[in-house]
């Protein structure tokens, strides 16, 4: 199951990574523990089976994607040297290799003049875009919907920033009826447009955000941690795709590249339209690198040791994936669409089934259908249960009922919330397990679903 191909190649590019540095003496003595390496890492694979399998297309549950070959090889290439691109001292190559990813990454979204950096994930890119916009709009609120991620209310507090949520519709974005009004009453510095809820995959409605701001003048924070590498994709419905198409009217753009960007974890990137916001981060060390003149990336990052095997491997992907338009990868994000809707049409045709909405992205929700909506929450956790007994891994969401409001028939409406099905299928293998998928979900649900007795209420 594990692809083992990949070692020979890594050994050839560490035969070649040496030779770079044949004109130092001969360095002798031996590494600590050397000689129980391959005892421990016998047991370090005996505990890491100890894990759901997130590599495989069965893994339909949370957006977990797993590295592209070439990024895991460069990323192992680099710890032979273990950069630190905090500054050039540290990791001049790797420096270099993240300002060039990072540039294709704004070009993604028409800038080629911004301040970008990566970082350490998601949360660490919208805590430098918030904290940014505090110091622009001090004690100005920060205003994202109820179903941005929760990051943004936790770090607003670390931040000290008053901070508010905006209700959602029913296809879970960000409500513009309640944001007009909210901003009508004014002290609002920036609004949180979320380009995919982690929830639902759900995006909020940029054009019309953008022209409440031509209105009010708040800044425009756009976190596209999980949705904006999808401003690639061709087969997105032509609302979302209007949407993705001006995110570059944004004023700051946060994206994960350890999401749809095939990178290992501990990779965000931050970006900024204008390169004026650097003054923000300066400091004085006086022992911070100076032995460049140059900008250097510690400068404009609130991080300061930042791992350049991070750099590396997200430069070498997207050398071998370019960013691009009908390129590899942006097939690769259009074929886990594809499959989302493909399952979506097989769930929304079958009475077991009740839907909220169509799926704006990778992210589909479902539930099956009850008498009730506390029923339905109930035959949500136990076809996830049957459902990983075969081998197919789904996940669990907590959704509000306005979502389903159209979908429920004649269910009783006893509980404020529904506890749903939710399958992330962000994998370009999913497409080709569809039929597979379906076919373990409709026999999991079946299964729960004669278990009730003859009055359609669950057995104990």
């Amino acid at each position: 199951m594990l692809d083992q191909k990949e070692f020979a190649a890594l050994l050839e590019a560490a035969k070649l990574l040496d030779c770079g540095f044949a004109n130092l003496p001969k360095l002798d003595g031996e590494t600590p523990g050397i000689e129980r390496l391959g005892e421990v890492l016998n047991a370090t694979a005996e505990r890491l089976k100890d894990n759901y399998p997130y590599f495989h297309p069965l893994y339909a549950g949370q957006m977990l994607k797993p590295p592209h070959p070439v990024a895991r090889l460069a990323y192992a290439l680099a710890m032979w040297i273990n950069p630190n691109n905090h500054a050039l001292d540290g990791g001049r190559a790797t420096s270099a290799m993240e300002k060039e990813a990072v540039a294709e990454i704004a070009g993604m979204f028409g800038w080629t003049s911004f301040l970008g950096h990566l970082c350490g994930g998601g949360t660490m890119a919208n805590l430098e875009a918030l904290w940014v916009a505090g110091q622009l709009h001090p004690g100005k609120k920060i205003l994202a919907s109820e179903q941005a991620h929760y990051t943004h209310r936790r770090i607003s507090g670390v931040l000290q920033v008053p901070f508010e949520s905006m209700p959602a519709d029913a296809l879970g974005r960000m409500d513009m009826n309640a944001l007009a009004k909210r901003l009508e009453r004014g002290d609002v510095g920036t609004v949180v447009a979320t380009m995919g809820t982690t929830a639902t995959g759900s995006v909020d409605p940029l054009p019309e955000i953008l022209t409440l701001r031509a209105k009010h003048e708040f800044r425009i924070h756009a976190d596209a941690a999980y949705g904006g590498y999808f401003v690639l994709a061709e087969n997105l419905a032509e609302e979302a795709k209007k949407t993705f198409a001006r995110i570059g009217e944004a004023d700051s753009i946060v994206i994960d590249p350890h999401k749809h960007g095939l990178q290992p974890y501990g990779c965000g990137c931050a970006l900024f339209r204008d390169l004026g916001v650097g003054r923000l981060y300066k400091h004085d060390s006086p022992y911070t690198y100076f032995s460049s003149a140059e900008l250097h990336l510690g400068e404009i990052s609130l991080e300061c040791s930042r791992p350049g095997a991070a750099a590396a491997a997200l430069w070498a992907t997207q050398k071998l994936l370019p960013l691009k338009k009908r390129g590899e990868f942006a097939q690769g994000l259009e074929r886990g669409r594809k499959a989302a809707m493909a399952v979506y049409e097989k769930l929304n045709r079958d009475s077991r089934f009740v839907m909220a909405f169509v799926p704006e992205l990778d992210i589909l929700v479902f539930a099956p259908r009850g008498n009730s909506v506390s029923e339905s929450s109930a035959l949500s956790r136990k076809v996830f249960e049957a459902a990983a007994r075969r081998e197919l891994h789904l996940a669990v969401a907590e959704l509000p009922i306005h979502f389903w409001e159209k979908n429920f028939g004649k269910m009783k409406r006893d509980r404020e919330a529904i506890t749903c099905l939710r399958s992330v299928l962000m994998k370009p293998e999913h497409l080709e397990w569809e039929g597979r998928i379906w076919e373990l979900l409709s026999e999991s649900t079946e299964e729960v679903l004669s278990g009730r007795d003859s009055s359609g209420k669950m057995e104990n």
